[in-house]
């Protein structure tokens, strides 16, 4: 590959381009899926392409193609300037922020390569979870999902940078609802691994299915929660979501260089109390590894919000060209037919130290918010408003966590709220997901989310 490169830079060149990249990736994944105790649906996919930028007079083009042969390859490059070229008299030109070009190597370890277990032992296994998360009659429908997928990426610069990355996903997703005198109540879950097929031999499938038919049974026979402004306590899944969703998108340098940000000019102003930092970390535990972006930079931890402080913005090359800062290894693309755009990677609170016994007694009436068996959500970056659906959640009465609450929804003003935090707990995970991402602009990405346990002392919670 390196040498079909070499040939593609002095080829671009030659043909006016000042700097030439290439994306090649190989995708594979599968979907197992077994619904009320039947094995429903197998799906496998495989994809491999190169996709080629040429930047002219500052102006990038770019162009793809399954297609892996020199001649082909030659095409797409001549596609790219042609495109960069036509581009020059429609938009503005486009400054790159200069960067350290590196050669790597990352993989993450892999003890047994999913994609190599037999068909066979993957379908058993996922109807036999599923049909353990079956309880009892009140369970009416439950749904098992195995996901695998293995991403394998090659980005080649002109610059010289040369870097290759192996990144294998394992994952179990559940729905459960079900259906007591008369209510129905839906709760959903996933776990994602990333490595191999020895998360199953470890994580215990059964009982984190049969918890989720427990807790939609539970669901089903609660109460509805007090619509109204409470202190609540959020678990590390809800901090997760209200921060890359609300906050983390604000914080991408394209929105914020046209000013569509809440965040746009706001740097070295208090955006929250004093207990909140943000950052976005390419690699760490529970999260989505991204060693580099797809622009060949290399991420490192990036720090948003210092002690309630707006410290940084996410940021690619382009953007931070715009901006005056430097990049910040944020350029991600879905895949090698997608040009590269600001993205979050691994978007987290960094924890506190407080126990949760110590957030939660300090609460007369209140709730505790759970992330599981919730989703869905609206947010507006440039009011900085949203509202989620959180999972069943418990009451907080006199510092103790009392009786389960159907699940509920969660609004608010982004900035309001975190200025709202009044402590921050030391207990702390952020998770990935196998079966979706993060989608913008009509691309999707996997990331990861997360943070501690958080005591904010105004939520405004509303019924599902």
């Amino acid at each position: 590959m390196e040498e079909i490169f070499d040939k593609i830079v002095e080829k671009g060149f030659q043909l006016g381009a000042e700097y030439i990249d290439m994306r090649y990736q190989e995708v594979k994944s599968e979907i197992i899926v077994s619904e009320n105790g039947k094995f429903t649906r197998y799906e496998s996919e495989a994809a491999r392409g190169v996709g080629i930028t040429a930047i002219v007079d500052g102006i990038p083009g770019f162009a793809s193609t399954t297609i892996i042969n020199p001649d082909t390859l030659l095409e797409v490059l001549n596609e790219a300037v042609k495109i960069a070229k036509t581009s020059t008299k429609l938009v503005n030109k486009k400054v790159y922020a200069e960067i350290e070009p590196y050669t790597d190597e990352k993989t993450v370890s892999v003890k047994i390569d999913p994609l190599e277990v037999s068909p066979d032992e993957k379908v058993n296994f996922v109807v036999d979870v599923n049909k353990a998360s079956i309880v009892s009659d009140e369970v009416k429908s439950v749904s098992t999902t195995l996901g695998v997928e293995e991403d394998k990426r090659w980005f080649l610069s002109s610059e010289g940078t040369n870097i290759k990355t192996r990144i294998v996903l394992t994952g179990l997703r559940h729905y459960s609802v079900a259906k007591v005198n008369g209510v129905m109540e839906r709760v959903r879950d996933a776990e994602t691994f990333v490595g191999g097929y020895e998360f199953f031999k470890e994580f215990n499938a059964e009982k984190f299915v049969t918890d989720l038919s427990k807790l939609a049974i539970d669901a089903a026979k609660a109460k509805p929660a007090k619509p109204g402004t409470y202190p609540v306590v959020a678990d590390p899944d809800i901090i997760g979501l209200i921060l890359h969703e609300a906050f983390g998108h604000a914080s991408e340098g394209d929105l914020v260089a046209s000013k569509e940000s809440i965040l746009c000019g706001k740097l070295g102003e208090k955006v929250a109390s004093e207990y909140v930092t943000i950052v976005d970390n390419g690699v760490v535990k529970g999260g989505y590894p991204v060693w580099y972006d797809d622009q060949g930079v290399k991420k490192m931890k990036t720090v948003i919000v210092k002690e309630g402080i707006l410290d940084g913005y996410l940021l690619s090359r382009e953007t931070a060209s715009d901006l005056g800062l430097e990049p910040t290894g944020n350029a991600r693309a879905q895949d090698f037919e997608n040009v590269p755009i600001v993205r979050q990677t691994n978007y987290y609170m960094e924890p506190g130290d407080h126990s949760f016994e110590e957030l939660v007694e300090d609460v007369d009436f209140g709730y505790y918010i759970k992330g599981r068996g919730g989703g869905g959500g609206q947010v507006d970056v440039g009011v900085g408003s949203f509202i989620f659906n959180a999972g069943p959640s418990y009451v907080i009465e006199k510092g103790e966590i009392k009786e389960l609450v159907k699940s509920v929804s969660i609004s608010g003003l982004i900035l309001e709220t975190l200025k709202s935090v009044d402590a921050v707990g030391k207990d702390f995970k952020v998770t990935t997901s196998v079966f979706g991402g993060c989608g913008k602009s009509a691309q999707r990405v996997r990331v990861g989310h997360g943070g501690p346990f958080v005591r904010i002392r105004k939520m405004i919670i509303g019924g599902r």
